[in-house]
C-alpha cells in the first residue's frame, strides 16, 4: 500500500467515524474467510458494515472524531463494525459473536460514549429503529381503533335490546 492509498484510506475512515452512529471493535483471529463473508453478509442486510483496516490507519482517522475513545482498543487483528442505526451494528456482531466463539467483541463507542463488551451487547438488545417506529405507529393507531369500538357499542348493545324486546313479545 503506498502513501496516496494510505491517505485515501484515512480519509475515507475518518468520513465513516465522523457520520456513523455506532462503532464496535472486535477480534476476529481465527475466523475463516467463509465465516467473514457471512458476517459482512449479515451486515449488510441489516443496513451496517463491517471493515478491516490496519490499526495504525484507524488511529489516525479517529484524529478528531468523536469515536476517538475506540483508539485504545485498536491493538491486534481488529475489525470494525459501523452503522447509522445506532442498534444495526451491535445486534449483527453480538448474534455473530454468540454463534462463533472466534469472533471477541472488544468494545465500541456510540456518538462519544465508550461502550465495554458489555454496553454492546446491552445495545444489541434495544430494538431496532424500525421496530421502534412500527410500535409508536401501533400506539397512535390503537386509540382510533378503540374509539371506533366504543362508538359503535352502543348502537349494538341497543340494537340487542330491542331484539331481545321483540322476541320476547312474540314468544
Amino acid at each position: 500500500m503506498d502513501r496516496a492509498e494510505k491517505k485515501e484510506l484515512v480519509a475515507e475512515l475518518n468520513g465513516i467515524f465522523a457520520k456513523t452512529s455506532v462503532v464496535v471493535v472486535a477480534h476476529y483471529s481465527g475466523l475463516t474467510v467463509a465465516q467473514l463473508q457471512n458476517l459482512r453478509r449479515q451486515m449488510r442486510a441489516a443496513g451496517a458494515s463491517v471493515q478491516v483496516a490496519k490499526n495504525r490507519l484507524a488511529k489516525i482517522a479517529l484524529e478528531g472524531t468523536d469515536a476517538a475513545v475506540i483508539g485504545p482498543l485498536l491493538k491486534g487483528p481488529t475489525l470494525i463494525a459501523y452503522s447509522d442505526d445506532p442498534v444495526a451494528a451491535p445486534k449483527v456482531v453480538a448474534a455473530f459473536a454468540k454463534d462463533h466463539d472466534k469472533l471477541v467483541i472488544l468494545g465500541g463507542a456510540m456518538g462519544a460514549t465508550a461502550l465495554n463488551p458489555d454496553g454492546v451487547k446491552a445495545l444489541a438488545t434495544l430494538p431496532s429503529l424500525d421496530e421502534l417506529r412500527a410500535n409508536i405507529v401501533g400506539l397512535v393507531n390503537a386509540p382510533a381503533t378503540k374509539l371506533a369500538q366504543l362508538s359503535t357499542a352502543p348502537a349494538a348493545k341497543l340494537a340487542r335490546v330491542f331484539g331481545a324486546y321483540a322476541n320476547r313479545d312474540a314468544a
